[in-house]
């Protein structure tokens, strides 16, 4: 079996990463990957995380295993972020929460759930376009994915119509991914009147949203970013939602991830978290420690977070700064084309437009990388890179039609 094997496509976003760095141009830039960089091209250790660490460091006492979903009070906190700090336990007492490795992790403990209950004779269904490897995570699960419309090419913006008669069909019982903001690839999210619809839709039809909250705090404030979930846990919605602190804790090497369940009830909460648990056993068995910890601290002490609210917020600055500079700068060389879309859009990812036959010039060329649909994470974006990408992707336009 060995001998025969052939080597594997590499990833589509991962693999640009690796031949980014292979490739001796001293001008190349990288902008594939979904990382944050600030305006050096670094991935910083946030202050905030760097001080949990330092504390947690000196009152560790023990390596002993967690238990399988977690500690009580990372849940506990994640569930505060998402569902909002009150006297009563969120949602009350219809939701739990299981630690995962990153969002990733969450997505497939999400499928894998779906399966275990009998999902694989439903549905995943998945926008077009969206994140490539949510196709490969529910497809690893034994789960069939279908697409529904969701990106207008012509205006960079939502196919709103597209999108809700095709959500109007999907049958009882199917999984629909949705992203609860700064959607990957294309950075057009849904708003608020789209999110009511999507509530009353999936309680009317009967259809369970995962919502990927990958990048809680980067178009608006975390509470801003959150009210879609506070939407469907108040519209009683039974929902599922992966959250990641990869990228608003910059944890990204940490895989520090929750997956949250929101049941109709308190029993029956309970009983399909056994089944995450049962999931949890065969996958990975119980969480690493250290990076649920530290967010754990930066969420639960004053100062921390407070700390931490404060660099969410320059991260969000940047990438609307970076957003601006950028579509001014196309617009500035190609005044008879729209760039606005780009300001437009939120998060780390804008559809550019661009063709696969520009890209790959793009690459070839001058350097650059991005995802074959074009899809840029702008923040890879710096002072000293900007006006040569802009240069290079006008010339690219007129260039390769």
């Amino acid at each position: 079996m060995w001998r025969d094997t052939q080597p594997a496509p590499p990833d589509p976003i991962l693999g640009l990463t690796e031949a980014w760095k292979a490739d001796p141009n001293p001008q190349k830039v990288n902008l594939g990957v979904g990382v944050y960089q600030d305006e050096q091209g670094r991935t910083p250790v946030l202050p905030s995380v760097k001080a949990a660490e330092a504390a947690l460091l000196g009152r560790e006492t023990t390596k002993a295993y967690l238990p399988i979903a977690g500690e009580p009070e990372y849940a506990r906190r994640v569930e505060e972020l998402v569902f909002g700090a009150g006297d009563r336990p969120a949602g009350g007492g219809r939701v739990r929460t299981a630690y995962a490795p990153g969002g990733t992790g969450a997505l497939r403990v999400a499928g894998d759930l779906a399966a275990a209950l009998g999902g694989r004779g439903h549905t995943v269904w998945l926008s077009t376009p969206t994140w490539p490897n949510h196709r490969g995570i529910f497809s690893a699960a034994g789960l069939e994915t279908r697409e529904y419309p969701y990106f207008h090419a012509a205006t960079g913006s939502l196919d709103r119509d597209g999108f809700r008669a095709a959500l109007e069909r999907v049958p009882v019982g199917d999984l629909v991914v949705l992203h609860a903001g700064c959607h990957n690839p294309t950075g057009v999210d849904l708003e608020e009147p789209d999110w009511e619809w999507v509530a009353a839709t999936a309680q009317a039809r009967g259809w369970i949203p995962v919502v990927d909250a990958a990048y809680l705090g980067f178009a608006g404030t975390v509470e801003q970013d959150a009210a879609p979930l506070r939407r469907l846990l108040a519209a009683g919605v039974n929902f599922l939602v992966a959250v990641s602190f990869s990228k608003n804790m910059s944890l990204y090497r940490e895989r520090v991830g929750a997956l949250v369940l929101a049941a109709a009830d308190t029993g029956s909460a309970d009983a399909i978290f056994s089944h995450v648990k049962r999931v949890i056993r065969v996958l990975y068995s119980n969480p690493a420690a250290h990076g649920a910890l530290t967010a754990t601290a930066v969420l639960s002490d004053a100062l921390l977070r407070s700390m931490w609210d404060r660099e969410v917020a320059e991260m969000r600055a940047r990438l609307a700064a970076v957003r601006t500079a950028f579509s001014d700068a196309l617009s500035a060389r190609m005044p008879d084309r729209d760039f606005g879309f780009i300001r437009r859009q939120r998060g780390l990812f804008s559809f550019t437009g661009l063709t696969p036959a520009q890209t790959t010039r793009l690459r070839e060329r001058y350097g650059i990388y991005m995802t074959v649909d074009g899809r840029v994470n702008v923040v890879g974006l710096t002072p000293a890179n900007l006006d040569y990408v802009a240069d290079a992707i006008a010339e690219t336009i007129r260039a390769v039609a």
